[in-house]
C-alpha cells in the first residue's frame, strides 16, 4: 500500500457560536491542512498520483476559505466552522476531484491543524 500526503495553509477568522469560553469571540488561525491518499497500484510513471494535481486541488479548495470570516460562508450557515467541520468540508470538496478515482487512488483523510498542537482528522472510515 502506498500513501501520499500533501499540505498547505490558509488564514481565516471564525467564532464558535455558543462556546462557553473565549472561542465564542471572533479570532483567527493559520490553519494547516493535510490531505492523505492511498492505493496499491502505481501508474505508468511509477507514481500513485501526481503531487502537483493533489496540491492544486487543495489550493483550489482552500482559496475559497482563505482570508475569510468562515461563519459568513454558505457551507457554515448551519454548522459552526470548527476544525472538525472544516476538515469534513475540505474532505468532500476534494473528494469530488478527478484526481481521486476511488479505485486506484482513494482519498484517505483530511487533517486540519488549528494550532501547532491541536488537530482533527476526518475520514469516511469507521
Amino acid at each position: 500500500m502506498f500513501e501520499i500526503e500533501v499540505q498547505d495553509t490558509f488564514d481565516a477568522a471564525h467564532r464558535v457560536v455558543s462556546y462557553p469560553g473565549k472561542c465564542d469571540r471572533l479570532h483567527g488561525h493559520t490553519w494547516r491542512v493535510e490531505v492523505n491518499a492511498s492505493g496499491r497500484d502505481l501508474d505508468e510513471l511509477g507514481m500513485l498520483v501526481d503531487f502537483k494535481g493533489v496540491r492544486q486541488k487543495l489550493k483550489d479548495v482552500l482559496s475559497v476559505l482563505d482570508h475569510q470570516y468562515l461563519n459568513e460562508l454558505p457551507m457554515f450557515e448551519t454548522v459552526n466552522p470548527t476544525a472538525e467541520n472544516i476538515a469534513k468540508y475540505i474532505y468532500y470538496a476534494i473528494k469530488k476531484s478527478m484526481v481521486f478515482d476511488g479505485e486506484r487512488v482513494a482519498l484517505t483523510s483530511v487533517r486540519v491543524w488549528e494550532s501547532s498542537h491541536s488537530a482533527v482528522r476526518y475520514s469516511e472510515g469507521a
